[in-house]
């Protein structure tokens, strides 16, 4: 089993709003890193002032940046087939899904958290921020707030605690996918008894 750890960073906090600036992508292969992806993103909007405070990214280090569809298909096969891996995973997980969909394509993968993985692994800290945890695991982050800094560090946190305690990812993977997938049937009827519209809802 192959993992893809990811770190974005973005024009704001809502996948439907806003874009992705940077991405940074390391292939685990359950014992090393095997590959590594990096790179600049054209969000197509405005990056706020106080994104640029954070990140160091500004609209003029994007402008001649790709856009996501452009390297869509590079991260796609980075990504597909492999357990996608993050810090807060359903905020990198959520962008990355929405940028897939405006390009017309569906991606779903099986997800773990590395802060739900570090309580379980690393119980009884005050925070579970990724630099606390660095903090506390003299973790080296290099660039925060950057996409191939934070990777770098959620990478070894990852490859630290799968190779600590194997059982609590194996019993994570195994409960997520257990999980059924649901498609459920719904009718709307109208007086006469005869379905009026139907639909599905997936989950």
């Amino acid at each position: 089993m192959e993992y893809a750890i990811v770190d974005i960073e973005t024009t704001g906090g809502t996948a439907k709003n806003c874009g992705i600036t940077e991405i940074a992508i390391l292939i685990h292969d359950g014992n090393k890193i095997i590959a590594e992806f990096e790179t600049l993103l054209n969000p197509e909007q405005d990056i706020p002032i106080y994104i640029t405070g954070l990140t160091g990214i500004d609209n003029e280090m994007v402008q001649n940046a790709p856009t996501f569809e452009e390297v869509g298909e590079k991260l796609w096969n980075l990504l597909h087939g492999r357990v996608f891996v993050a810090h807060s995973v359903n905020f990198d997980y959520g962008f990355v899904r929405e940028s897939f969909a405006r390009s017309g394509r569906e991606f779903k993968a099986d997800k773990l958290c590395t802060v739900r993985l570090a309580r379980k692994v690393i119980p009884g800290l005050s925070s579970y921020s990724l630099g606390r945890i660095c903090e506390h695991r003299n973790i080296p982050i290099l660039a925060r707030h950057r996409a191939m800094g934070d990777a770098r560090a959620t990478a070894i946190l990852f490859d630290e605690m799968i190779k600590e305690k194997p059982d609590i990812i194996a019993a994570s993977l195994k409960r997520i996918q257990a999980k059924p997938s649901c498609h459920r049937i719904f009718l709307f009827q109208n007086s006469g008894n005869s379905p009026k519209n139907a639909g599905f809802i997936t989950c």
